[in-house]
């Protein structure tokens, strides 16, 4: 599954993306964010952010830089609840 997003959204970078031209409102814009977020972590929880991206996404919105968030370390193994 996650393949196949992948590809998708390729391809909209290569043949949609084009026509619309620079109108993105944040950075990375909206396609790359996608498939950064599907890349690094998978389908479900990449689309689920990329969503969330796509929906801030409107004319009034303030925009900037809006990175894809890095993997978390799971809260069983954080410092902070092993007793350290």
């Amino acid at each position: 599954m996650k393949h196949l997003l992948i590809g998708f959204i390729r391809a909209w970078r290569f043949a949609i993306s084009p026509l619309y031209g620079q109108v993105c409102r944040y950075y990375p814009s909206c396609s790359a964010y996608a498939l950064e977020a599907v890349t690094e972590h998978g389908a479900v929880r990449g689309t689920w952010l990329s969503v969330r991206r796509i929906s801030r996404c409107h004319p009034w919105a303030a925009g900037g830089y809006d990175p894809v968030p890095s993997r978390a370390t799971p809260a069983a193994e954080s410092p902070a609840t092993r007793g350290a």
